[in-house]
């Protein structure tokens, strides 16, 4: 019966154990950024950069074959 009760308390201790841990790991946690709270990348302008950039190249591609007068 004593083998029983020993091991039902080292169950507990391991679970309360765990808990503390993660208890812990929370607290330290706490005030740090998450991962998607970075800074944000101004994507718009930078669309607008790489359409301008491949019209761009588009443009001279066409009128590389042009001969000049």
């Amino acid at each position: 019966m004593t083998d029983q009760r020993d091991d039902q308390d080292e169950i507990a201790n391991e679970i309360t154990a765990a808990a503390r841990a993660a208890r812990e790991t929370a607290e330290r946690a706490e005030g740090t950024r998450k991962p998607g709270e970075g800074k944000k990348w101004p994507l718009g302008k930078i669309g607008i950069g790489i359409g301008s950039a491949a019209l761009a190249a588009a443009v001279i591609y066409a009128a590389r074959n042009r001969k000049k007068d």
